[in-house]
């Protein structure tokens, strides 16, 4: 989708996504250390602000300003501070090695604007630090629930692991995750990848 039409897409007063921070990240981030975080594509703010409140120094990265604008309001509501920034991530590039944990959640790209953005993303990761990254994955077409029916933006975790390079693998699998619909629950199938950049060895 083009900038203007996920404009329009978040120009709804309501929150899109909820403003509840997605499982996977609470599980993966709620042990680790506070220290600086990225968040790419942070669309409305709600794993930028859930990182806040647990005393993350966090930047957020999202190309909609409408977004930002509901994401601001979010922070402002809950009494918590996010460097919020307008940027295409296909253009933007973070401070290298400057980041304890770096998310990029749900942000569904062709294979070359992926792999470009994931490459930025690992770059980022300071040593000792972790990127994580889910979104839908491209099993979810045939035997999930939901998600983006073109399969060029789906991808596997064997994907993200080539295209983060420099980081060690920690999980790479896909996980299933509980949707509610009339009449049940059905499950969706994502990609959850967790790499860590090796911590600098100290001279011998």
């Amino acid at each position: 989708m083009k900038r203007e039409e996920w404009d329009r897409k978040y120009a709804s007063p309501d929150f899109v996504w909820s403003t509840e921070p997605n499982r996977f990240l609470v599980a993966e981030a709620e042990g680790l250390a506070a220290g600086r975080a990225l968040d790419l594509a942070c669309g409305e703010g709600r794993h930028a602000v859930w990182l806040a409140q647990r005393g993350w120094r966090v930047t957020a990265v999202e190309f909609s300003e409408v977004a930002l604008a509901k994401a601001e309001q979010l922070a402002r509501s809950l009494g918590v501070e996010v460097e919020w920034v307008a940027a295409d991530l296909l253009d933007y590039r973070p401070p290298p090695r400057a980041f304890d944990l770096v998310v990029v959640l749900y942000l569904q790209l062709p294979a070359e604007e992926r792999r470009l953005v994931l490459e930025h993303a690992a770059e980022a990761v300071a040593p000792g630090g972790i990127l994580l990254v889910v979104g839908h994955d491209l099993s979810n077409l045939t035997d999930g629930y939901g998600g983006p029916t073109e399969p060029a933006v789906l991808f596997t975790p064997d994907d993200v692991v080539r295209e983060a390079p420099g980081l060690l693998v920690e999980r790479a699998e896909r996980v299933r995750r509980p949707v509610a619909v009339d009449g049940g629950v059905v499950e969706a199938i994502d990609a959850l990848v967790r790499l860590r950049r090796p911590r600098v060895q100290a001279p011998g």
